[in-house]
């Protein structure tokens, strides 16, 4: 399955790089997601362990993410249950209080037990990522002047 997303946000893409890549704090704001551990972060790339728990559907999953802010984050599945999981969020800085965020998310569950359980569910979580990330955004108050994020 591959999901593919856009949309221009009245947030700086620093702003919306930082809620990206702050996977401790998904359980906050992500429904499905019922716990995030940082494994590792550094200023090239960030690992984190992601529970996923929604209507059901019950999995565990590590992600290894090289980065740049704010420009783009890479997601590589460490383990979890898919055979392909390769993911890209893509910012582009539209003008210092604005941006693009483009999302692209290609996967597969490694059996067709787990697709036939779990792929539906999946299937909307992954199409109404872009949007939970650009609601939590738009949550947040504006950079004030003179601030680059």
């Amino acid at each position: 399955m591959i999901v593919q997303r856009s949309a221009l946000v009245a947030r700086s893409a620093e702003t919306l790089f930082d809620l990206i890549e702050a996977a401790e704090h998904y359980p906050s704001f992500l429904p499905w997601c019922a716990e995030a551990h940082i494994v590792h972060r550094d200023a090239d790339r960030v690992s984190a362990d992601l529970r996923v728990a929604w209507r059901g559907l019950r999995f565990e999953m590590r992600t290894r993410n090289p980065k740049r802010r704010p420009e783009y984050m890479t997601i590589h599945l460490e383990r979890g249950p898919f055979r392909r999981f390769e993911g890209e969020w893509r910012l582009t800085p539209l003008q210092r209080t604005a941006c693009k965020v483009q999302f692209r998310l290609d996967y597969e569950f490694d059996n067709a037990l787990m697709t036939q359980m779990a792929g539906r569910l999946f299937d909307r979580v992954a199409d109404t990522l872009v949007d939970a990330f650009v609601l939590r955004a738009l949550d947040l108050p504006p950079a004030p002047a003179g601030n680059g994020g």
